[in-house]
């Protein structure tokens, strides 16, 4: 049964995920981190993915009759995150030479394909959202040859113009050999670095496509992963997550209980598949990184900005992470406090009907309230923890949908200028909320599918009728056949629909 719908503050969220999705190509707007290169972990490629992650579980576990919703907000983010600002980061990063694999400098060369070694911090990301689309939507369109392809061309540098084809079934096998050859340690992010983190949403991809296809890789790389990390253990002394195992050397660089971001990060994706370990380890880790306020709010203390003496002003997003994290543990009262202090502390704003946070480079305020805002919590991580419910990833990895649910009246399609704040089918019948926006571009119209042409049925409003459909045929108020649809006319104020099947 889906939880309670949405309020104002979701909708918010979901809408600024919708306006980012439709910039013009190459534009940014509020998504720009405080870093050089697209390196850190505010980069556009994590912005993006976790909205498709955000939309995806809100689908799945809020809104499950509104495909129509979401679906062209995942295809347009998926867009941009094959766009080359997004991955032209690797052809430096896969040379090596940064401090955990300055060894490897002069002995790697540049690399402009962006998937095909290592970089799993990218590509498990463009496998895991594709596959989440074609799942989600019962769709085939990531499978076509070249669907996910990378290319660019510069007339002023970079020489013959790059092209790299692959599809989700050629990109899943590919990670997935990668993950064999490394005896399912894992592939590793940059050169010779193989982080926990960055290959849980590789894991959520292999169970998407065994849940496409019937295969079982993702219980076969889970088992290995655990064999595999059982050398090394998931956890450092101190009780924290290990962040990461340098290939070569085979040294471990513990998580040293420094960073909410790591251990929030990781417990919140391996929720999917080790739910067990990673409620027993989350209290007593979360305690060493929680401020306590006056007033009931919560807060988290930050990262540390030096390494060896050296600044590291990068986007770490530990408040962020940490709210993902509550949210997947169903921890009510550390999800509250810490979104208190957020709108209390940190601006939300509403923009286009978009709410977000944004960005501030100031990490605390005069009277010592933490008010940084990297771009990927203030667009995504914030959002994401808001729309989430308890366990929602892991419902997504092991309650698969019912394949039923493509043959259920649903909403295929929502004008941009609709809220919709329930939709599921209950018992044979669609109960739908919904109105229509004066200050963002629409018709306020919804198409409903899978209606026209399947009996008889009654659309009610606030219990009232208002039309009947029989048949193809269509009589009454505010609605109109168009095709195989049904379409509503939504009105401007929040209203309660039901369209219920006739005997």
């Amino acid at each position: 049964m889906p939880e309670a719908q949405l309020d104002n503050e979701d909708l918010g969220h979901l809408r600024h995920f919708d306006n980012l999705s439709r910039r013009q190509r190459n534009d940014w707007s509020l998504m720009q981190n405080k870093s050089i290169g697209q390196d850190d972990f505010g980069g556009y490629r994590f912005q993006l993915s976790y909205m498709v992650y955000a939309l995806a579980l809100t689908h799945r576990n809020r809104l499950p009759a509104a495909p129509g919703l979401f679906r062209p907000v995942i295809r347009r983010l998926i867009d941009k995150l094959l766009e080359p600002e997004v991955w032209l980061y690797w052809r430096d990063t896969s040379r090596g030479g940064a401090p955990f694999n300055a060894h490897l400098a002069g002995k790697l060369g540049e690399e402009w394909d962006p998937v095909v070694r290592d970089n799993i911090m990218y590509s498990a990301y463009v496998q895991s959202c594709a596959l989440l689309h074609d799942y989600l939507f019962g769709s085939d369109e990531f499978t076509a040859p070249g669907s996910l392809t990378f290319e660019h061309w510069s007339f002023f540098w970079g020489g013959e113009p790059k092209r790299f084809a692959y599809d989700r079934d050629s990109l899943n096998e590919h990670i997935y050999w990668q993950m064999v050859q490394n005896g399912y340690l894992g592939v590793a992010c940059e050169p010779n670095c193989v982080f926990q983190i960055c290959n849980q949403p590789a894991i959520l991809g292999f169970r998407l496509h065994d849940l496409i296809t019937g295969g079982n890789r993702a219980d076969e790389v889970v088992a290995g992963y655990e064999q595999a990390w059982r050398d090394f253990g998931r956890l450092d002394e101190t009780g924290h997550y290990n962040r990461f195992v340098a290939e070569d050397s085979r040294a471990v660089v513990p998580g040293g209980g420094q960073s909410a971001w790591s251990d929030a990060w990781c417990g919140a994706l391996m929720n999917m598949w080790n739910r067990d370990f990673v409620r027993a380890n989350y209290p007593r880790q979360l305690q060493d990184f929680l401020v306590r306020e006056p007033g009931g709010t919560l807060s988290v203390r930050p990262t540390a900005r030096e390494f060896e003496g050296m600044p590291m002003n990068y986007d770490w997003c530990d408040f962020g992470w940490t709210s993902v994290w509550a949210s997947e543990m169903g921890d009510a009262e550390t999800l509250d406090g810490l979104l208190a202090h957020a709108d209390r502390y940190m601006s939300p704003t509403v923009v286009d009907g978009g709410r977000y946070y944004p960005r501030n480079d100031t990490i605390f305020d005069a009277d010592g309230h933490l008010v940084e805002v990297e771009p990927m919590t203030g667009n995504t991580l914030l959002g994401y923890a808001r729309l989430n419910v308890p366990d929602g990833l892991w419902r997504l990895y092991n309650e698969p949908f019912d394949p039923a649910r493509f043959e259920r009246p649903a909403l295929l399609e929502v004008a941009r200028n609709v809220d919709v704040s329930r939709a599921e089918v209950v018992d044979g019948k669609l109960e739908m909320r919904l109105r229509a926006r004066d200050d963002v571009p629409g018709d306020g119209s919804v198409g409903i599918g899978r209606v026209l042409g399947r009996g008889r049925w009654l659309l009610c409003a606030d219990g009232e009728e208002l039309a009947r459909v029989e048949g193809h045929s269509v009589t009454g108020e505010q609605v109109r056949a168009d095709g195989d649809l049904l379409v509503l006319s939504c009105p401007a104020r929040d209203r309660a629909f039901q369209l219920v099947p006739l005997v």
